[in-house]
């Protein structure tokens, strides 16, 4: 099955459903809006758990790690036995439709992908990037009304998704294409034709004209945007410059940290997400000390870390919207 399998990897807000609509009016191409299937067995207790749940989440993860280490092939049985689960959920999805490959896009799936990989190391990644400020100023004005400091409380897409895609992008730990949103909007013919030429499949003239395509399910978490158009526009590059001007200035230096993120490597290997938080004068201090140096000082990482604290709170108010 991992043969018949594309994986859409992105920060939610990076045009991942701009491209999902192009990719899946591929004839060979089926695909169904964030399936969702990877990040829970991710979190079942061996490589990673959650924080709450109506069991002992704790006692059961150490009793999953014993149990798998007693199993003949140790680590690839369990795999084995959470992809014959993914494996029929994807299978059967697929099967109706006579078509050769299933697309999952599910942003969550970009947290991850350490497992992903594991899971299904001989499936096709597409891995979308775009600006980070683009990106956090959309997630903003599509679920907040622009209000920035609401929507990073909430949940800092940024810090998250661009660390882990550029762990990612500088690791290569599978052949993966990567693609970039503004070249995408800008040359969508081109850019499609070399991501099929990627996964194996034959080019199809008109695939970026998705709007005279068939209409696809919407997802849970699919803005309006791309309802809009027939086909991408590149009117969506640049908007964030309006949107960042109007911020406060207390942005910028976290602008600046979120920028440099997008070279996806620093001069000592760190990742650049070690890097992005709040602006204090701590951190100034010690940008100004060394310009090379790649350490968050400790005060910074506790009040990066309590801004993060509230998030909960505004669930409710979030899923309203």
């Amino acid at each position: 099955m991992q043969d018949q399998l594309i994986f859409l990897l992105s920060a939610p807000r990076s045009g991942s459903t701009l491209l999902q609509r192009m990719i899946g009016g591929h004839s060979q191409i089926y695909t169904h809006p964030e399936p969702h299937l990877i990040s829970p067995i991710a979190h079942l207790g061996y490589y990673d758990n959650i924080d709450k749940a109506a069991f002992d989440h704790v006692n059961a993860a150490e009793a999953l790690k014993s149990f798998v280490a007693e199993l003949p092939r140790g680590e690839q049985d369990y795999l084995d036995a959470l992809r014959a689960y993914t494996d029929i959920m994807y299978g059967r999805m697929l099967a109706p439709t006579g078509k050769a490959r299933f697309l999952d896009k599910t942003p969550a799936n970009s947290l991850v992908w350490p497992f992903l990989t594991k899971l299904y190391p001989h499936a096709k990644y597409l891995v979308l990037t775009r600006h980070p400020l683009a990106v956090f100023s959309s997630f903003a004005n599509s679920f907040f009304d622009g209000d920035w400091q609401t929507a990073y409380e909430f949940n800092p897409v940024v810090e998250r998704y661009v660390g882990a895609l550029g762990r990612m992008l500088r690791e290569r730990p599978v052949p993966l294409y990567h693609a970039r949103y503004e070249a995408l909007v800008k040359e969508p013919a081109q850019s499609l034709e070399r991501m099929f030429a990627y996964c194996g499949l034959e080019n199809e003239e008109g695939a970026e004209e998705y709007g005279k395509g068939p209409a696809m399910k919407k997802g849970m978490g699919d803005p309006i945007g791309v309802q809009q158009h027939d086909r991408p526009v590149t009117g969506s590059i640049g908007k964030w410059t309006q949107s960042c001007a109007a911020t406060r200035r207390s942005w910028t230096s976290r602008a600046a940290c979120w920028t440099a993120a997008t070279r996806w490597t620093s001069p000592s290997g760190a990742s650049t997400s070690s890097r992005c938080g709040p602006p204090t004068s701590a951190r100034r201090a010690a940008r100004r000390r060394s310009a090379r140096s790649t350490a968050t000082p400790s005060s910074a990482v506790s009040c990066w870390r309590s801004r993060r604290t509230s998030t909960r709170a505004r669930t409710a108010s979030w899923c309203a919207r």
